[in-house]
């Protein structure tokens, strides 16, 4: 396994919940690559239509036959990942797999204000990086990529074009970055397996439950958010998106606020209902 990184910190730093910088490695073992050519031919066979369609498409591994999901999770247990993963966390770090969350990712560049604009506009994956302890590690495994898109990792200050058989690791909450490139019709495949880990150091591993918790329910309320919103159609689709997009850039800035944001859209609706229902009465 090859990794390469802008500044690769050094293993035995005071704690994951430091920020991690984003590297790229490679998947060299057999099983690995066999793994990973399966996934490809499964794949154009059983999403071919979406592969055709311009949306991004993501589909919970979960979901997916069992001898899929497999293969995914030998992908994800590959020691290559994981050893990555914990050469920058404390020495006896615990790392949880949020298999739950992994997801497929059939990449096509789109950018018209849906929910799913942000995937290739400046943006943190998460909301949580002023919780000061944990760190959500995301490791996104190319199952077919040519390198004609260059992922950017603002906070590590590096950028990789990945293709198959790579990988790429980045702090789910604290890196900010972005894709960039052209749309191109016809262009090659762009398809990748998103897999979370939890890191927790050995005197906080009792907080682990609840880290997971908070960083679950965030994940799915996100998510349920830019799926229904993606290259919307209609008015109800449009305003979430509008929302997402909102809620994307405000974060950029500060994780702080779109929480403020969302409070004050949800007070002001309260308050409007509550008016509306006192002068029908």
């Amino acid at each position: 396994m090859t990794t390469s990184a802008a500044s690769l910190p050094a293993a035995a730093h005071d704690g994951p919940q430091r920020a991690f910088t984003a590297v790229k490695g490679s998947l060299e073992g057999r099983d690995e690559r066999l793994h990973v050519d399966a996934l490809r031919v499964w794949v154009r066979d059983a999403f071919r239509k979406d592969l055709e369609r311009r949306p991004s498409k993501h589909a919970y591994v979960a979901s997916l036959p069992p001898e899929i999901v497999a293969r995914v999770h030998a992908l994800r247990s590959a020691p290559a990942i994981r050893d990555a993963i914990l050469a920058q966390a404390s020495p006896g770090a615990s790392l949880t797999p949020m298999d739950s969350t992994d997801e497929l990712y059939l990449s096509h560049y789109n950018r018209d204000m849906g929910g799913d604009e942000g995937l290739f506009a400046k943006h943190y994956d998460g909301n949580l990086r002023f919780v000061p302890f944990g760190t959500v590690v995301r490791a996104l495994i190319y199952v077919h990529s040519v390198g004609n898109y260059k992922v950017v990792f603002g906070d590590s200050g590096a950028a990789f074009a990945f293709r198959t058989y790579e990988f790429g690791l980045l702090d789910f909450h604290r890196e900010l970055h972005w894709v960039e490139g052209e749309y191109e019709e016809g262009a090659p495949d762009r398809i990748l397996l998103k897999c979370n880990f939890l890191v927790s150091a050995p005197h906080l591993a009792w907080l682990a439950p609840a880290l997971l918790a908070v960083n679950l329910g965030q994940f799915y309320v996100v998510k349920a958010a830019m799926e229904y919103s993606k290259s919307p159609k209609t008015v109800p689709q449009r305003l979430v998106g509008w929302v997402c997009n909102v809620v994307r850039v405000l974060n950029n800035v500060h994780p702080v606020l779109p929480l403020l944001w969302l409070s004050g859209m949800a007070a002001g609706g309260i308050t409007a209902a509550w008016w509306t229902l006192r002068a029908l009465i």
